[in-house]
C-alpha cells in the first residue's frame, strides 16, 4: 500500500507562463483543499481561481495528493518431485496481480482551465491471472567431460 503521489497545480491556456518562455505559472488557493475522492471530482476545485493578469499564483508546489495504491499479488506454487536420485521436480505456479480487484486510479488532471481539471484520467491495470508450468531436472554430465575436472589442492600446500 502507498500513499499517493503529489500533484502540482498549473495553469493551461494563455496566461500558463505570463508570456515568459518554457514558464510555468501556478493558480491562486482562495479556500482550503478537501478531497471527496470521486472520480469526476478528486480534489475540491473550486478552492483555486486564476491569478491576477501578470501575476504568478500562490498554490504551493506539489501541494496536492494524488490517489494512494491498495495492491496485493498473490503467487501459489507446488512442486511434484519425479524422481528424488536424479532431482528431476514439475512445478506449477498460479499467481494473481491486484488480486482484490480493486480499482486503483493513477493520474489527475491538475490544470486549472482544462475541462477536466481535478477528474482522474486513468487507472492501473485490473486483476491478471497467471498460470504456468516448470520442469526442473539436472542433466547428466557426459563422461568425456570428466578428463577436464581440476584436481583438488590440499589447503597446505598454500601456507608458506
Amino acid at each position: 500500500m502507498t500513499s499517493g503521489l503529489p500533484i502540482n497545480p498549473q495553469l493551461t491556456g494563455g496566461q500558463s507562463g505570463n508570456g515568459l518562455p518554457n514558464a510555468t505559472n501556478r493558480p491562486d488557493q482562495v479556500a482550503a483543499v478537501s478531497y471527496p475522492h470521486k472520480v469526476g471530482e478528486w480534489f475540491d476545485t473550486a478552492a483555486f481561481v486564476n491569478p491576477a493578469i501578470g501575476a504568478f499564483g500562490d498554490a504551493g508546489h506539489n501541494s496536492l495528493r494524488g490517489p494512494g495504491r491498495d495492491n496485493w499479488n498473490l503467487s501459489l506454487f507446488k512442486s511434484f518431485v519425479f524422481n528424488e536420485a536424479r532431482g528431476s521436480r514439475f512445478e506449477l505456479r498460479a499467481e494473481s496481480f491486484n488480486t482484490w480487484n480493486h480499482t486503483e486510479f493513477n493520474q489527475v488532471s491538475n490544470g486549472l482551465g482544462s475541462t477536466n481539471f481535478g477528474q482522474v484520467t486513468s487507472a492501473f491495470d485490473p486483476r491478471v491471472f497467471q498460470l504456468g508450468a516448470k520442469v526442473y531436472c539436472r542433466v547428466a554430465r557426459p563422461p568425456w567431460l570428466a578428463r577436464f575436472r581440476t584436481p583438488m589442492i590440499p589447503a597446505a600446500n598454500f601456507i608458506g
